[in-house]
């Protein structure tokens, strides 16, 4: 099984564990963002993340710039809740 169709399951699953007026109020809010025109303006896979500065686990601020001066940075992004 490809990592794609692996994925796809998942996504299937997952929407078992929903309501379906949760899943109604998620999509609506996806065809909003797709309708916006955002999926133009995200990064590709490969391109290089634009420069930023935000507070570090100290609360001081580190920019991407500054990190990528000493060798290579990975970013990682959480989504979910807090």
């Amino acid at each position: 099984m490809s990592l794609e169709e692996k994925l796809a399951a998942i996504r299937e699953t997952g929407k078992t564990r929903q309501p379906p007026e949760v899943r109604a109020v998620m999509q609506k809010a996806i065809d909003d963002l797709r309708a916006s025109g955002i999926m133009d303006r995200v990064a590709r896979i490969g391109a290089p993340a634009p420069d930023f500065t935000l507070p570090n686990g100290a609360g001081e601020p580190v920019s991407l710039s500054a990190l990528w001066a000493r060798g290579p940075v990975v970013l990682s992004f959480y989504r979910g809740r807090w």
